[in-house]
């Protein structure tokens, strides 16, 4: 018995460590690196999610050295080909029905213009855009913004504009910025939600609790009420097949972009079924295909798929008016945003597979990789290493 007791106690010892390891959130599980889908759960499905966890985060992992000013409400005089960006910091204490600010693109399409910036507790969730368009008889409306709360708000502003119904709710990617708000809207009833097929992926995954009790850390009352919206139509099929909704006069087609940003992307054109509007009419809501003025964020998705993608997206919506992204503003021909994103991206795809074919480690590219006619990129700072280490590990799969 003597001589098995050091073998015991090392062994107790490393068990220890191992389950310890188990239960730790290291910072590459924050919100960033675990986007989630909180608007696709199946119907059939047993399993809800709310703001209620056992899992926890110190304020400390929850710090933002990249969020957005405090005590700040800055809106640019306008959203369309210009490269300032809001500072809006949001009142906790700010009513549900206190419409959001907004910019009338054209005469029916309506755009919520985000802050530039990582989730926290002074943009309570508006870090990326949404929008919504009236037709004749409905309203359509594109992303639901990163909380139920900011979700309730948009509804109220919807109803400032208009007394026609809200009829569909096109959610672009499961990203919490873009899909947290989505619960209100089937909330509000009535109304159709559409989104990709590829994030019914996530269902099984622990990715929308723990996103969810992150946000609930530092923005707990905007979180309130939150569930899993299921659902109503999923597009998926090959690449680029369409979906097609008609309302009020107004055409929406909705492609299939893969999964280039997420575990299923979308896009959506927007164009009038009367050709004497149709100028005015011809936009496309890219999502996250493209950012502009923004680094972009590459912790899912294939960078190679989405270099392909904004190639098929030049090419087939040359002659759009608009181009509206999930950050930053919208833009007109010849939509540099969408090369100059290409650009980042194949500079980073180039400059990783150098690294590896000369044996440099994933730490020391990191490290020292920078690019710096990108450095005074919002969110550069940020975003650099995180997208170093996704497209590193993503070549070494593909070279190897």
């Amino acid at each position: 018995m003597k001589k098995l007791l050091p073998f015991l106690l090392l062994s107790l010892f490393a068990l220890t460590i191992y389950f310890s390891y188990q239960n730790k959130t290291p910072e590459a599980e924050k919100d960033y690196f675990k986007p989630a889908i909180a608007q696709l759960q199946p119907a059939n499905t047993k399993k809800q999610t709310t703001t209620e966890s056992t899992e926890t985060f110190t304020r400390k992992e929850v710090e933002h050295a990249f969020g957005t000013k405090p005590n700040t409400v800055f809106y640019p005089e306008k959203a369309i080909d210009t490269d300032e960006a809001p500072s809006i910091a949001i009142k906790e204490t700010a009513s549900d029905t206190e419409p959001l600010h907004y910019y009338q693109i054209t005469p029916d399409t309506y755009f919520f213009f985000g802050n530039i910036a990582e989730v926290d507790e002074n943009n309570r969730g508006w870090n990326g855009n949404a929008g919504f368009v009236v037709t004749h008889d409905s309203v359509v409306v594109i992303d639901a913004l990163g909380t139920p709360k900011l979700g309730r708000r948009m509804i109220a502003t919807i109803k400032t504009v208009t007394n026609k119904p809200i009829k569909y709710l096109i959610v672009t990617h499961n990203h919490p910025d873009h899909a947290y708000g989505a619960i209100a809207f089937k909330r509000l009833g009535g109304v159709t939600i559409i989104g990709h097929e590829g994030t019914m992926k996530y269902i099984e995954s622990d990715r929308i609790e723990h996103s969810v009790t992150y946000r609930t850390t530092f923005i707990k009352s905007d979180m309130h009420g939150f569930e899993v919206a299921v659902p109503d139509l999923l597009i998926g099929g090959a690449l680029h097949d369409k979906h097609s909704i008609n309302t009020g006069g107004k055409t929406f087609d909705i492609y299939n972009t893969g999964d280039h940003h997420s575990f299923g992307d979308l896009i959506i054109h927007q164009y009038s079924n009367n050709p004497s509007n149709s100028a005015m009419n011809n936009i496309v809501w890219i999502s996250d295909l493209a950012f502009n003025n923004r680094v972009t964020f590459m912790a899912d998705g294939h960078s190679k798929q989405a270099i392909a993608e904004q190639n098929w997206l030049l090419k087939t919506f040359a002659t759009a008016t608009y181009m509206i992204p999930g950050h930053g503003s919208v833009q007109t021909a010849p939509f540099a945003m969408v090369s100059k994103t290409q650009s980042y991206m194949q500079q980073l795809r180039d400059s990783v597979s150098k690294a590896i074919k000369n044996d440099k480690e994933l730490q020391e590219t990191i490290n020292t990789l920078q690019f710096d006619d990108w450095k005074n990129t919002y969110l550069y700072d940020l975003n650099q290493k995180k997208n170093i280490d996704f497209v590193y590990r993503e070549l070494e799969e593909e070279l190897f």
